[in-house]
């Protein structure tokens, strides 16, 4: 019985597994965000549109972001709904972020993120006992950002590649899968501290490309000297 049960576990995981690829972001449905330490306290609301390879629907999150100097940090909670009539899945997820390079004077800002994020889908073990198949997502990489000024609108474009780090359990199996991701995008920001953001996530695992876009929008409070 317990090898016919760890067989069980084991298919069970494997097909499972056939949806971490959509992992691709920091939580499901939503991309890694790496725009650079932040000037103050940020509040993000977003929406995700994932692609085909991802599991299509929409992804809904808020991000609380704050920086101290050189660093930063974040907290994201986002519900995804993917395509067909699964279940909607709460992922949740946080950042630590190094600047080391840039400053005030400089336009040009090279961040270190390293990040978390959990969630739980729904799998069976042999003979159709229901389980959760535990996921934890590391991406590691690097932030690039160019801050562009203006007097009315400031334009921020940055690009992150890293590296992605999944590991996926059910009772009986897991298995951890290392892929190449990156991520990119751009941040339109007001004096007011009200902005919008458009991102954009790839990661290629084998012949699957999950990808997924992202828009919303962002109120920051700057704290002066940071």
């Amino acid at each position: 019985m317990r090898l016919s049960r760890l067989i069980g576990a084991g298919t069970a995981l494997l097909v499972g597994l056939a949806f971490v690829p959509t992992a691709s972001a920091q939580v499901l449905g939503l991309p890694v965000y790496n725009s650079g330490v932040p000037h103050g306290i940020g509040i993000y609301g977003n929406v995700g549109f994932p692609n085909a390879d991802y599991g299509k629907g929409t992804a809904f999150g808020a991000t609380g972001r704050v920086g101290l100097g050189f660093l930063g940090a974040s907290a994201t909670v986002a519900t995804y709904n993917p395509q067909g009539s699964g279940p909607s899945i709460t992922s949740v997820g946080g950042t630590a972020d190094i600047k080391v390079f840039g400053g005030p004077l400089v336009p040009l800002s090279v961040t270190l993120q390293g990040g978390l994020g959990y969630w739980k889908t729904p799998a069976q073990l042999g003979g159709g006992v229901a389980v959760d198949q535990k996921t934890w997502h590391a991406p590691i990489g690097l932030g690039i950002a160019l801050s562009i000024p203006n007097p009315v609108l400031a334009i921020k474009p940055w690009i992150a590649p890293r590296v992605d780090i999944v590991h996926a359990s059910i009772p009986g199996a897991s298995n951890t899968d290392t892929h190449f991701g990156i991520s990119g995008g751009v941040e339109f920001n007001l004096l007011s501290g009200i902005g919008a953001q458009l991102a954009y996530d790839w990661m290629k695992n084998g012949s699957v490309k999950p990808g997924v876009f992202e828009a919303g929008l962002h109120y920051t409070i700057r704290v002066p000297g940071l």
